[in-house]
């Protein structure tokens, strides 16, 4: 019976270890905080004439309705690769941050994407 019991309190441990995923929606609830937020890409956009070449990545809704925006720097597009494309399923890992009120979530090399 002793070792049932210490099975099931490894097993709760590691279960509340394993961080899981949030939508693109529960995003927004979470900032400041270190997650994987997954959701289908609804447009994406360089802004080639901006300082840093940023790269958008908008899940869920399209610019300028967008629910969670990955960004990649023109800097780091090297060091992630491929990015996702309209229509795809993505998660990125990172630190959920606010950008003018849209979670968002930097992403500088390709294992902070999955799909």
């Amino acid at each position: 019976m002793k070792t049932i019991a210490v099975a099931a309190v490894l097993l709760l441990m590691a279960s509340v270890g394993q961080a899981q995923s949030l939508t693109a929606s529960q995003a927004k609830a979470h900032e400041g905080e270190t997650s994987t937020v997954c959701g289908v890409v609804a447009s994406e956009r360089t802004a080639t004439s901006s300082r840093g070449e940023p790269t958008f990545i908008n899940l869920d809704a399209a610019y300028p309705n967008q629910v969670f925006t990955i960004l990649v720097w023109g800097d780091d597009r090297k060091n992630v690769e491929e990015l996702p494309h309209v229509g795809s399923h993505v998660c990125a890992k990172g630190l959920i941050t606010d950008y003018h009120g849209v979670p968002e979530i930097v992403v500088r090399n390709s294992g902070q994407l999955s799909k």
